[in-house]
């Protein structure tokens, strides 16, 4: 059993072009993040999705004392896979921030939709490195990778399937990430990784 994982983080309509909460540029991962898919499908190796799945009622809102507009509301339109995103009907899909009194910023707070906890699941699956992309850099991308490796597995930061809101909190969250030991990573690298210990 492969211990890798691709991990694909909040790559939904609404964060991206003439979504609720729009990540500028986000749509531009979702070439890169197929390619990703499709090679980790080819290796047969795990993939992972996760949502921000909300409830109306979120203290993560504005209209109840939060930071952000209503976004990604479970089971609305806004909150589904960006439609270009090619997940395999085996990907893992991990829902988040289905707590009101909770941002839900980490896929470390995520479930399955069987109520299994993203945790047990990369215990259960032998998972030791996670290779993570998605959006946004700077808030669900970056919890989740300081998670990771304050938790103690290996995180592959995916340097070309990132996209952040703001160029200086960006940065910032990269400097971040890569001193508490994210390892940047693109595809090409990737594979021309694994070319030189076949």
């Amino acid at each position: 059993m492969n211990s890798q994982a691709l991990l694909i983080v909040d790559v939904q309509i609404d964060f991206c072009r003439g979504g609720a909460l729009v990540v500028p540029q986000g749509d531009r991962v979702v070439a890169a993040l197929n390619q990703y898919i499709a090679y980790f499908r080819y290796k047969g190796r795990t993939i992972m999705a996760s949502r921000d799945w909300h409830p109306i009622n979120s203290k993560h809102f504005k209209t109840h004392g939060g930071l952000w507009p209503e976004h990604c509301l479970q089971n609305t339109r806004g909150a589904d896979f960006h439609p270009k995103l090619k997940l395999p009907q085996e990907t893992v899909i991990l829902s988040k921030g289905m707590d009101e009194n909770k941002n839900g910023y980490s896929v470390f707070e995520a479930q399955t939709p069987a109520g299994e906890p993203f945790k047990d699941v990369l215990k259960r699956l032998h998972i030791d490195t996670l290779f993570v992309g998605g959006l946004a850099t700077e808030f669900c991308v970056q919890s989740t990778v300081l998670d990771a490796l304050q938790q103690g597995w290996q995180v592959e930061l995916l340097t070309d399937a990132i996209q952040g809101i703001g160029p200086a909190a960006c940065r910032a969250a990269m400097d971040m990430m890569l001193m508490e030991g994210a390892h940047p990573m693109t595809l090409m690298g990737l594979k021309q990784q694994e070319k030189q210990h076949v």
